[in-house]
């Protein structure tokens, strides 16, 4: 943890940002294994540019703090007024006119709160200074990532000879969570869309059920010691129509496209235009209606974000998502998604190899 807060200090003078205000669960718990989350109450982790660190947070935090070894506490309790430890911050670290990064997933309460303590201090997104950080994985992260990303594939595997005509998308979302668990992992999500749901990329199971015929597409993931995983399979009920069959093995094509181009000093936008061009070659351009993909780690969805408009090359360690999908509205959609890592040479899948043609199930 100690290292990371000196990289991000040293980020911080790069990025001519005074100090940084860490306030969530999965940023403070990067950067120094706090995970607390403080709602509606003043919680702030400020990391300076010299690489000092201290804590302003509710008084129910406080022991949770120096056991994890925060050194610099400031707690508050309910019915005082955390303003005067930012007042004691601003003039220690000299803020008053300061540039000050703010997570990202800050509170506009909270935001508004402190910029009204110091007005006169300029306030930016954190974003960019934290995805310098989080975004190369060392190799204990990847190792945690590679036992979240095997889990869901056993848990698919393990499903996959369940599913049945009949079940609803509930049912098997159920399983699939369920089996996740069994299995060491936290469930995060688990998307099970069935017939005209599975060209709705976000789709919110519910109780359609399966019928004969039917593309099933199932999205889940877990969690394992704080990192995630994110895979999505597709199969057909018992029989699949030459249409289903065609899309699957175009979407498969352009997922390996993808992973192909996925190589370190690539820009991320090459990735994104390697799976859209099999995809649009094919007749179906406009159906692809989202990025290829998205990192992942501590977060689900974090930098470097695989799109058209993310030119920054691709570096040893980043962790994303290899997704494209076709989606026909009213009849069925495909995606089919593996987390990969950029390395020297080709990327490695965190998950096993996709089938090349559409399982059946049922």
């Amino acid at each position: 943890m100690i290292d990371r807060v000196e990289r991000l200090a040293q980020v911080l003078r790069n990025e001519g940002i005074d100090v940084l205000f860490a306030c969530t669960p999965v940023t403070m718990g990067y950067l120094a294994n706090l995970f607390e989350d403080g709602h509606e109450r003043l919680l702030v982790l400020a990391v300076s540019s010299e690489g000092e660190m201290r804590l302003i947070c509710p008084a129910l935090t406080a022991n949770q703090a120096e056991r994890v070894g925060i050194k610099s506490v400031r707690a508050w309790a309910d019915g005082d007024d955390p303003r005067a430890h930012l007042d004691e911050l601003e003039a220690d670290w000299r803020l008053a006119t300061g540039i000050i990064a703010v997570d990202p997933g800050m509170r506009a309460d909270i935001l508004l709160e402190l910029q009204a303590t110091l007005p006169a201090a300029l306030f930016k997104s954190a974003e960019g200074a934290i995805s310098q950080l989080m975004s190369r994985k060392d190799d204990q992260e990847i190792g945690l990532l590679q036992k979240a990303a095997t889990i869901a594939d056993q848990a698919y595997r393990q499903v996959k000879p369940q599913i049945r005509v009949g079940q609803t998308e509930s049912v098997v979302s159920k399983l699939l969570s369920d089996a996740m668990a069994e299995l060491g992992g936290k469930p995060t999500f688990s998307i099970v869309a069935v017939g005209p749901n599975s060209a709705e990329p976000h789709h919110l199971s519910d109780d359609t059920p399966i019928r004969e015929g039917d593309v099933v597409l199932m999205d889940f993931g877990c969690d394992v010691g704080g990192y995630k995983s994110d895979i999505t399979r597709v199969a057909s009920a018992r029989t699949a129509s030459d249409r289903a069959r065609h899309l699957y093995e175009v979407v498969y094509q352009a997922h390996m496209a993808g992973r192909a181009a996925a190589k370190v000093g690539a820009p991320a936008s090459s990735v994104d235009s390697a799976a859209r061009a099999v995809i649009g070659a094919a007749g179906f351009g406009r159906e692809f209606v989202h990025r290829t993909g998205h990192g992942i780690g501590m977060n689900g969805h974090e930098a470097p974000y695989i799109s058209s408009a993310n030119d920054a090359p691709l570096e040893p360690g980043n962790c994303f998502s290899i997704e494209p999908g076709i989606y026909l509205a009213g009849q069925f959609g495909v995606r089919i998604e593996n987390i990969v890592v950029a390395r020297e040479g080709d990327a490695l899948s965190l998950n096993e190899e996709p089938s090349p043609t559409l399982d059946i199930v049922g």
